[in-house]
């Protein structure tokens, strides 16, 4: 047995077997980046791993990495490009294999914050002629750096991977198709029920008008009627539009969702709407949906009520490990004493309530003429 090394317990068939039923219990893209990295790293012994799923622009659309800290990793900065060395791994199928990456001619461009890098190996992941991703280790633990068994175990962890991931693409898709489907169901639902009762409001009003002359009291009472069932139609609305988890969130996670909505409401009116990430990238599913819905109700309030011509949102890590949210505009704002009030027109109530669905909190700061800020906290975990 070679010093420094494993020996039976790191290459044996054992340690391979386990690697490759992790990759395929997962059902989550994202679960599965994180195995195959995972597994990589600890199989071939090396100080770093990542895994880059490349994009149609020239980045790469996920990236992940396994050897480098939180703190490490937001001092990288921004994704890769697709450049260099790989570059080279997206084009190539037999592997890369270098005794200091640092002295190859296609590197370079790499953040200073970037942690050191000697040898290396890499090759691409396939599912035939399709490219799925990037997967490279760095900083061989032994003393001989990587070797031509590790070059063989790495081309089988990728065989391996890509079937994996392929599988985990698929059932994805599959949810979504299934997701659709519910949801085509739950708005066939939607408008017959609140078409019921907008037929109701609409007979109510007709009422009303018709006894507003010669029965002024009846005509009061109608119009009650009119306010109630209004009421109960949004009721109905939102509930049902607040059990439909966006699809976007399940595909493209919290970050990437806020982004794209934020671009969409920044163009579809005239305030001026803006988001920031720092250092948050992804939190379990029911914290990320009640962050996004959060988001949504705020953003709805600063644009439709507050006539503020500047909206911003951040999402930003807590020390923790958990993230706050912030919706700031630069509106009318209100006094937060007549909060019972403002609090069931705003959708204050609801957001308090996902807020303390996920073990966060949610706070409000305004005043009359300063605009209002809405945050929400989550822990880590």
């Amino acid at each position: 047995m070679h010093k420094g090394r494993k020996g039976p317990e790191r290459t044996g068939l054992a340690a391979v077997s386990t690697a490759l039923l992790a990759m395929s219990r997962r059902l989550e893209v994202r679960d599965v980046l994180r195995t195959i990295v995972v597994s990589a790293r600890e199989l071939l012994d090396a100080e770093y791993a990542a895994l880059g799923v490349p994009d149609d622009h020239g980045g790469f659309a996920q990236f992940v990495v396994d050897g480098i800290s939180p703190e490490q990793w937001r001092a990288i900065g921004p994704l890769p490009r697709q450049h260099g060395i790989l570059a080279s791994m997206l084009h190539k199928e037999a592997p890369e294999r270098l005794a200091d990456v640092r002295q190859d001619p296609r590197f370079g461009g790499w953040p200073a914050a970037h942690p050191e890098m000697s040898d290396f190996l890499g090759l691409p992941v396939r599912d035939g002629e399709e490219i799925l991703g990037a997967l490279f280790l760095a900083n061989k633990k032994g003393p001989d750096g990587f070797t031509d068994e590790d070059e063989e175990l790495l081309a089988l962890l990728a065989q391996h991977a890509a079937i994996a991931l392929t599988n985990a693409r698929l059932y994805e898709r599959s949810r979504e198709l299934t997701i659709a489907e519910e949801r085509s169901r739950l708005a066939h639902e939607l408008h017959d029920a609140v078409s019921q009762k907008l037929f109701s409001l609409r007979l109510t009003a007709q009422a009303a008008a018709a006894l507003v002359d010669r029965d002024p009291a009846r005509a009061k009472d109608e119009l009650q009627q009119v306010s109630a069932l209004a009421a109960e139609a949004a009721d109905e609305l939102r509930a049902a539009v607040t059990e439909l988890r966006p699809a976007a969130l399940d595909e493209d996670g919290l970050v990437a969702t806020l982004r794209t909505h934020v671009q969409v409401l920044d163009r579809a009116h005239t305030a001026h709407v803006t988001f920031t990430c720092d250092g948050v990238r992804a939190l379990p599913a029911t914290q990320e949906e009640a962050l996004l819905r959060v988001a949504q109700e705020a953003l709805h309030n600063a644009l439709r009520h507050s006539g503020a011509d500047r909206v911003e949102v951040t999402l930003a890590r807590t020390d923790g490990g958990g993230a706050v949210l912030a919706v700031r505009d630069s509106g009318k704002g209100f006094d937060p004493r007549t909060v019972r009030r403002a609090g069931r027109h705003l959708g204050l109530v609801s957001m308090r309530d996902r807020a303390g669905g996920v073990g966060g909190r949610l706070t409000v700061h305004s005043e009359p003429g300063t605009g209002t800020t809405i945050e929400m906290e989550v822990p880590g975990g």
